[in-house]
């Protein structure tokens, strides 16, 4: 505060110590006795240190108030106006702020609508093609499940910071999750002849089915996604730490870190045009919420290890 007040008050500081350089000077020139020097100046030196004093004590007060930002009563013109901009600019930025509100509201509820609209051409579609057997209707099929799937990342993405997030965390049976998360890529474990090692842990977790849901299934997708021969396996390393692991491509080491970044889609990410880079981000909050942790592991060429920690459990989700 004291640098910052002589770099305010510099010029007047050296303004006042040239007036007094020049009032000390004349009486040298003209020969007077020292003690008529030395003594006015003394009590000039202390009369500027007691103005500097009583001028720097109001600069740090008026400050402490300028970063409250409230002049309840203000005492000078000058605050006064300061509490003029201040109630300006508050009114400026709870306008903005309930504008942004507006639309980001108006946008969630239009792609929410979309979101759900789009899911009734999709399932009409699965019945027609589940009506034959062939080919090219499975391989549509699984087509589908990913249209499908990417109408869920919007409509997840969308939900994610929402007030009204509907998490309901109670016990629930973790190999039933897998299960379920598994027979949804059935077809594209026979299209793709990759093998499945899944090891039931009959464990119990202490988390929100829908959303813990979400976050095996993009795994599972992401892992069948990149592996092209060999398998996935699905097992707790130990009570509480489930890893899902494939032999697909690998990560790079220089991707790693970032992956679960939003919009983050690395090298194999540019191979791949489709890859968004949000997957693995959502994946990473809805952990976040629930106090779930994930983790990823990965050589390149060899495979990627994802690591789900079910241990926590977040506070003050309702």
């Amino acid at each position: 505060m004291i640098g910052e007040y002589i770099k305010l008050r510099g010029k007047v500081i050296l303004l006042v110590l040239l007036i007094l350089l020049i009032f000390g000077s004349s009486y040298y020139l003209f020969d007077m006795p020292g003690i008529t020097v030395l003594y006015p100046l003394l009590l000039s030196f202390v009369v500027l240190m007691i103005v500097a004093f009583v001028d720097y004590y109001k600069i740090w007060k008026l400050h402490q108030r300028l970063q409250e930002e409230i002049y309840e009563n203000p005492t000078n013109l000058i605050e006064e106006d300061y509490q003029k901009i201040i109630e300006k600019l508050k009114e400026e930025e709870d306008i903005f702020r309930n504008r942004t509100i507006v639309d980001y509201n108006n946008m969630v509820e239009y792609y929410t609508v979309w979101a759900h609209q789009i899911k009734t051409p999709i399932a009409s579609m699965r019945l027609n093609l589940q009506s034959e057997d062939s080919d090219l209707s499975r391989r549509l099929i699984c087509e589908l499940n990913r249209i499908e799937s990417y109408v869920e990342m919007v409509l997840t993405f969308l939900r994610l910071d929402s007030d009204s997030t509907d998490y309901v965390i109670q016990e629930y049976d973790l190999d039933s999750m897998i299960r379920l998360s598994i027979r949804k890529f059935s077809r594209e474990f026979i299209l793709k002849k990759l093998s499945l090692d899944f090891q039931a842990s009959n464990y119990k977790v202490l988390t929100d089915e829908k959303w813990l849901s979400f976050v095996l299934e993009q795994v599972i997708s992401n892992a069948i996604k990149y592996t092209s021969r060999g398998g996935i396996q699905i097992s707790m390393l130990q009570e509480g730490i489930l890893y899902i692991e494939d032999s697909g491509i690998g990560i790079p080491a220089e991707d790693l870190p970032r992956i679960f970044e939003n919009g983050y889609t690395g090298f194999n990410g540019r191979e791949d045009k489709r890859a968004s880079g949000i997957g693995l981000y959502l994946c990473y909050r809805i952990c976040e919420n629930l106090g779930h942790k994930i983790w990823a592991e990965s050589e390149l060429g060899v495979g990627t290890k994802i690591y789900l920690d079910l241990h926590r459990i977040i506070i003050g989700i309702e």
